[in-house]
C-alpha cells in the first residue's frame, strides 16, 4: 500500500525536528518517509502468533554475582611495607595547608 505523505505532514515533521530542508530535500524526504511506511507494512503482514515479544535479539540474564568477601583484611600485613605508620594506618606527608 502506498503511503503518500502530504506537504502539511513534511512541514509539521520538519518543525518537530527543527529541520529546514530545501523543496528538494522535502520531497525526497517524503518519498523516504513513504518507503519506510511501506517497509512497515511488510513487516505487518507477518504472522506472529504464538511469538514471545522480546526487548533484545540475545537472551539477557543478570549476570551480577553477590558480594562475597573471600579474603580477611590482616592490617599488620598490610602495614609491613609502609615507610611510615600512625594508629594502625599509613602515615603520608601533609599535602595541604
Amino acid at each position: 500500500m502506498a503511503h503518500i505523505i502530504s506537504d502539511e505532514i513534511m512541514e509539521y515533521v520538519g518543525i518537530l525536528a527543527k529541520l529546514e530542508l530545501s523543496k528538494e530535500e522535502k520531497e525526497q524526504a517524503k518519498k523516504d518517509m513513504g518507503n519506510l511506511f511501506d517497509y512497515i507494512d511488510k513487516l505487518n503482514e507477518l504472522d506472529t502468533d504464538g511469538i514471545e515479544p522480546m526487548s533484545h535479539i540475545f537472551p539477557m540474564e543478570n549476570v551480577f554475582r553477590e558480594d562475597i568477601v573471600e579474603n580477611q583484611e590482616d592490617r599488620e600485613a598490610i602495614l609491613a611495607n609502609a615507610p611510615k605508620k600512625k594508629n594502625g594506618s599509613f602515615q603520608v606527608p601533609k599535602t595541604v595547608e
